[in-house]
């Protein structure tokens, strides 16, 4: 299965107001509910840092190409993994508190954990035991990227606490330290922090940036339920069984599309080796795929480990016109409409 690393490479240069890049609005979430959990110790208020919260915008992705290689010994897979975030966003509150507690709203928020295995309560955990103080924070997550849909809403949510904390309380901790940290998180939250363009290798979480010569349109349509990041990749596993697995790497060709902003030759090289997979295990998901590109998308694609579909699409009413097709299917549960590339963790205040 795919998993955390402690490698980390260069980002997007960290910049005035603790922002990781510029782009678009966010989206507005839709509060479907709260909840508590707690865990740390001491007294709220003992940090320095803004009294009245300090809130972070960060966007999902979607994987142009996902390479994946063989199973290793250890259980993981080598990756050649080209992220585009995309402007969906979750935006993640740290205000002081007298303990660690994670509260949350938005689509599906009864399904993201609110105890120490959520990310973004990981994130403060690593980042005061860095500094020898007490994680003493509420953080709250608006959820507005899909939940456990293979976009890295939880990896977003690690990254936006990280960098929400860090300015709580005051650390102003080195670009090179939250990216450490990011990569103890998981694979996919160094780009969360960073975001634009970028290709992962080894585990995914060793970034290098990628320039990208115009702007994208999406189609994302979220599916009923999620599906489990380790079980895709054992299904992957499964189906690659007595198979020799190329070594991963980055597709020139796709590479040359994000440079030159050309969505029709990006929408020749889109790959996920992980389709196969993810269809195995939700079998429906075809039906969408197929919709969708009837409906008039450059190309489709399972985004990550699914069982979010993505559709590349020429321009802004395409997009539109393909999202209207994809909900009359009923194939999907809703659909999304974003643009690429989007800013990573930005503080908004």
């Amino acid at each position: 299965m795919s998993g955390a690393g402690t490698e980390r490479n260069a980002g997007t240069e960290r910049g005035t107001g603790a922002e990781f890049g510029a782009g678009t609005a966010p989206g507005t979430g839709t509060s479907s509910g709260t909840g508590t959990a707690s865990r740390g110790a001491g007294v709220g208020g003992a940090h320095a840092g803004a009294a009245r919260g300090v809130t972070v915008r960060v966007p999902a992705k979607v994987n142009v190409q996902l390479a994946v290689g063989g199973a290793r010994p250890d259980g993981f897979h080598d990756l050649a993994n080209v992220f585009l975030a995309v402007s969906l966003y979750d935006e993640v509150t740290a205000t002081p508190a007298e303990e660690l507690t994670v509260t949350c709203e938005g689509p599906d928020a009864d399904k993201v954990p609110l105890d120490r295995t959520n990310l973004a309560a990981r994130a403060a955990e690593l980042l005061a035991a860095r500094h020898g103080i007490s994680p003493d924070v509420h953080l709250h997550i608006a959820k507005d990227i899909p939940v456990a849909g293979g976009m890295a809403g939880g990896s977003a949510d690690g990254a936006g606490a990280l960098l929400a904390c860090d300015a709580l309380w005051g650390l102003n901790a080195p670009r090179e330290e939250l990216l450490e940290i990011c990569a103890e998180l998981g694979s996919d939250v160094p780009f969360s922090l960073v975001g634009g363009a970028a290709l992962g290798v080894g585990r995914g979480e060793r970034l290098t940036e990628l320039p990208v010569g115009g702007g994208f349109h999406w189609v994302f349509a979220v599916a009923d339920g999620g599906l489990s990041t380790p079980a895709v990749y054992g299904e992957f596993d499964r189906l690659t069984e007595g198979v020799t697995v190329p070594e991963p790497v980055a597709s020139p060709d796709l590479l040359e599309a994000l440079r030159t902003g050309d969505a029709t030759a990006l929408a020749g090289a889109l790959a996920n080796d992980l389709q196969a997979a993810a269809v195995s295990l939700r079998p429906s998901l075809t039906a969408t795929l197929e919709a969708g590109t009837a409906a008039g998308a450059l190309a489709a694609l399972v985004s990550g480990s699914g069982p979010t579909t993505a559709f590349l699409v020429k321009d802004e009413e395409s997009a539109e016109a393909v999202a209207a097709a994809l909900i009359a299917s009923g194939t999907c549960r809703t659909a999304r409409v974003a643009s690429s590339p989007a800013p990573g963790a930005t503080v908004l205040g």
